[in-house]
């Protein structure tokens, strides 16, 4: 289990890319199916500090076991008070606890941030996932039937939502 659910550092990014292109080669987590290299992470952990988004790491001695951020959700002012989510677990600590740990801090920071919803978009097959998220609050709001395509099939997509200061007044 994670000694530690901190803001990743630059040092964590070769953790990280090894996480996400495992995810790329291996789930349908990621629907891209080409890995990248660390100047693609880089470029990510830069925008993403410059927005003023978290991008937190679960680590031990081992390295990093999993990261979590938020981003838009979409590019349009209205949204602004939105965000999608992504967290990904190394693959020898999957179902060790180690997502909703990290899902639990990232929606705190959301909340925190003054966001209002946060939205999960997931392929529809991942039933621990949807679980995962539903366990939290989460609500399913959409089904999108073969959107995606890899490792040869079509990919179905779950959007899922959770309104994270309901009652609060729009800004």
């Amino acid at each position: 289990m994670s000694d530690c659910i901190r803001d990743a550092r630059p040092d964590d990014l070769a953790g990280i890319l090894d996480i996400y292109n495992d995810a790329v080669c291996n789930t349908t987590a990621i629907w891209n199916e080409t890995p990248v290299d660390l100047a693609n992470r880089q470029a990510w952990f830069a925008a993403r500090a410059e927005q003023g988004y978290p991008i937190l790491v679960a680590t031990d001695d081992s390295g990093v076991l999993g990261y979590a951020s938020f981003g838009d959700w979409r590019p349009f002012e209205g949204f602004r008070h939105t965000v999608e989510h992504s967290v990904y677990v190394r693959g020898d600590q999957r179902g060790k606890g180690l997502g909703p740990l990290l899902m639990q801090a990232l929606i705190e920071r959301a909340r925190s941030g003054g966001k209002h919803v946060m939205v999960a978009a997931i392929e529809s097959g991942n039933a621990a996932s949807i679980r995962l998220h539903e366990r939290l609050g989460f609500a399913v709001t959409g089904q999108m039937p073969q959107v995606g395509v890899k490792f040869g099939r079509w990919l179905d997509l779950t959007f899922m939502q959770l309104l994270l200061n309901p009652g609060a007044e729009p800004r």
